[in-house]
């Protein structure tokens, strides 16, 4: 399938599918082109391997200097751009950098690296390690950082953990993710052996604590008389994290950016591990079964379900009368695309086209089995292309992140932000409550009907989505 605005670049078309018109892969899906390299020409949305490991995996980590090895400007483009909301405020409030200038690049920075790691402990006592982050500057001249950072633990007498994680490796932040997870692992895993009894503990891996999405569900899982050691790496601290080895069981929320070291806890430890989705009804009662299923804990799970659903459900019947038969457009980083259909269908909303931006053929799979025929999935969108879909598909709602909001406004298209969210938290029971909400502001919002009258005309378009886009207009 090619978009208009892809005449230029045809190799986009095996990034397009619709659901019932094509070969069902061997995994049950349809061929979308993914994770490879992007093509030339198309103005991409991706995050770099910096991106996935900074951001993502080892940006929540509430008590450690987040330091990044290369040019102010990469420090500056992780700094607070996620929240990761925690007890502490630490990782947000303050950003660290060894600001690489032109006589860095010629002479090398690892001196600079090794100082700025020293004045930043020594400025910051309280923190519990140094995190570093290499860029492509000091990976493109050579610099050791893993070395320096040797150097550094014994000079500081803290851990001092060095991700090898240049922007450039990876085809997208996807490999941040991986790189973040081995390097933590490593690193930190099983550094310290702790007492107790841990026959009934578990991690959450996989879940970052987009506006304190914990608080939703941790509570449930608690409920059922199990313990949380570590949360990876929503609100977690380094020592939460050296003794996230003991639990018995590691329950994976975010497939696509966590079940690395999962499987590495498995290998080593022998930690099994189970697949959930915290978020919508269905996904949130599945998890606290299988978790109780494990640990023998049936009834519990049972009883808070019931008590948890009866509370929920006036509010969830209220949203789902005024949500009902709207069409929705998702394009999220990875497994939200395929989480998220079913919450949707708990609102009678319908998704019409689904994408993520580093998702694998495993993650097109999930989409193609959650979605209805003639869903529009896709892989890596660029602005264009979505204006396009809009402009084509006309959804009623468009759930994607901060990048994307001003693409929707502009076309009229009621927005709801699932990246990074605006309001939330979206997991859990009450979670759920909170989703609905926000799309029933978004999409009866009385500004539409103003927008769509009102407006002023852009040059060349008049006004009706179905005819031309505004880059043809223009």
């Amino acid at each position: 399938m090619l978009l208009k605005c892809n005449k230029t670049i045809p190799e986009r078309a095996k990034h397009f599918v619709v659901k019932g018109s094509c070969t069902p892969t061997p995994g049950g899906g349809c061929p979308v082109a993914s994770n490879v390299q992007t093509t030339p020409g198309d103005m991409t949305e991706r995050g770099c391997t910096y991106a996935g490991c900074r951001g993502v995996v080892g940006g929540p980590v509430k008590d450690v200097i987040q330091l990044t090895h290369g040019p102010i400007g990469c420090s500056f483009y992780s700094w607070g751009y996620r929240p990761h909301l925690a007890d502490s405020d630490f990782h947000i409030k303050y950003s660290f950098t060894t600001d690489l200038e032109e006589s860095n690049i010629v002479f090398g920075g690892e001196q600079k690296l090794l100082q700025s790691i020293i004045e930043a402990a020594e400025e910051f006592p309280e923190a519990k390690g140094v995190f570093v982050y290499n860029t492509c500057a000091p990976a493109l001249i050579g610099d050791d950082g893993k070395d320096i950072a040797k150097i550094a633990q014994e000079k500081i007498g803290k851990p001092v953990v060095f991700f090898r994680c240049e922007g450039f490796a990876g085809v997208s932040q996807s490999l941040g993710h991986h790189v973040g997870n081995e390097t933590i692992f490593k690193e930190l895993v099983g550094s310290v052996e702790p007492e107790g009894d841990f026959s009934r503990s578990i991690n959450i891996v996989g879940d970052y604590n987009i506006k304190h999405d914990i608080r939703t569900f941790e509570p449930l899982f608690e409920a059922l008389g199990v313990r949380i050691i570590t949360r990876f790496t929503g609100n977690v601290s380094v020592d939460e994290i050296k003794i996230m080895h003991k639990a018995a069981l590691n329950v994976i929320h975010c497939a696509r950016s966590a079940t690395y070291i999962a499987d590495m806890m498995k290998d080593k430890y022998g930690t099994p591990y189970i697949h959930v989705t915290l978020w919508g009804i269905k996904h949130m009662s599945d998890a606290l079964r299988a978790t109780a299923q494990f640990f023998g804990l049936e009834d519990r799970a049972e009883q808070v379900i019931e008590a948890q659903v009866a509370k929920i459900m006036p509010q969830i019947n209220h949203y789902r009368s005024r949500l009902a038969g709207k069409k929705v457009f998702i394009y999220q980083g990875g497994p939200r695309a395929w989480h998220w259909p079913q919450l949707l269908r708990e609102l009678g909303m319908d998704v019409i086209a689904a994408a993520t931006t580093f998702g694998h053929e495993e993650d097109y799979d999930k989409i193609y089995e959650n979605v209805g025929d003639g869903t529009l999935i896709f892989d890596n969108p660029n602005a264009l292309e979505i204006e396009e879909v809009l402009t084509t598909y006309q959804p009623d709602l468009f759930i994607s992140g901060n990048k994307e909001r001003y693409i929707a406004y502009k076309m009229g298209t009621p927005f709801v932000n699932g990246h990074t969210y605006d309001t939330g938290p979206y997991a859990g029971f009450s979670g759920m409550v909170n989703f609905a909400r926000d799309i029933d502001r978004a999409i009866n919002a009385p500004v539409w009907k103003l927008v769509q009258k009102k407006a002023r005309p852009v040059p060349g378009w008049n006004g009706n989505r179905n005819e031309t886009s505004m880059a043809e207009a223009f």
